[in-house]
């Protein structure tokens, strides 16, 4: 479990994290503002929880492995926060260095939020996931990414901001905005850690916003039995998945909570990460590849 940190650590020594790229340079669509100035608080707990607020100008921030690493797969990362803020470091650039050490390039995404009135599908920040996969898709070249592997992770909220990006592909939720809007938007392969919304509340049956399809990518999720988000969240989209002959894998463990991020524990959900670079490698994304 302390290799966890230790990757982190030493990623952190290699990670090459660019300034972050501004998703909609004239603005994002739908955008009204009227939610106040952005707003970055660190916690005082150990180790700290960065959480970002008021986002009303989306951003990419790039994350590279040394050049002799890159594998050309590329993950953008959604952190969660109930769709009310960010938890801009546990859930996105740890996340990001973690996998810059497996070879990995990587794109930590600032998605706007909190929730608007009246967005309660969050159109929004579907607007925002769908432009990122189209933007890295359209610069692979530059980046050294193979544009047929490019996935998207999410946790909590982002878990369900990765589902819509995974299961609303084929109908963009804005008006293309440049060249970028022509290449597709839909994520090769997904990772759900302990994803939230995904089934409606009480429900027994994936959320009607997230139209699981044969078209769906690969998808893998992990979360506890006793998260506070219900477990159903992962094993009916599991279900929904397996019905549609979408190859998937799913790890469900006893106890550990929410919110954990790669943070390790005295609890077995701890090794998640493992599991989950072991399922990418099972699908040849770790296999270095130039596009």
């Amino acid at each position: 479990m302390r290799s966890v940190f230790l990757l982190l650590m030493l990623s952190a020594l290699v990670v090459n994290a660019a300034e972050p790229i501004l998703l909609w340079p004239k603005g994002a669509p739908d955008e009204k503002g009227g939610v106040g100035e952005e707003q970055s608080v660190t916690s005082q707990e150990t180790p700290p929880v960065t959480r970002i607020a008021n986002v009303t100008k989306p951003t990419l921030t790039v994350f590279q492995p040394p050049r002799d690493k890159r594998n050309g797969t590329a993950v953008i990362v959604c952190p969660g926060g109930g769709y009310g803020k960010l938890a801009w470091n546990k859930e996105g650039t740890e996340v990001c260095e973690w996998l810059n050490s497996i070879g990995v390039t990587t794109f930590a995404l600032k998605y706007r939020v909190p929730k608007r009135a009246g967005d309660d599908t969050h159109r929004l920040p579907l607007q925002d996931a769908q432009r990122a996969l189209s933007l890295v898709r359209h610069r692979a070249a530059e980046w050294g990414i193979d544009p047929q592997r490019i996935g998207i992770m999410g946790f909590s909220a982002g878990g369900h901001l990765s589902a819509a990006a995974s299961t609303n592909h084929d109908k963009r939720a804005y008006d293309p905005a440049d060249d970028a809007d022509r290449v597709s938007c839909r994520p090769d392969f997904a990772l759900l850690i302990y994803p939230a919304y995904l089934v409606a509340k009480g429900g027994q049956q994936v959320a009607p916003d997230l139209p699981v399809t044969s078209k769906t990518p690969p998808t893998f999720l992990a979360q506890t039995e006793d998260d506070n988000v219900r477990v159903e969240c992962s094993l009916f989209y599991y279900l929904a998945l397996k019905n549609a002959k979408v190859p998937a894998e799913m790890h469900l463990y006893p106890n550990g909570g929410h919110g954990y991020g790669l943070r390790p524990s005295d609890k077995l959900i701890s090794t998640w990460p493992k599991r989950a670079a072991d399922w990418l490698r099972s699908l040849g994304l770790l296999e270095r590849k130039q596009p």
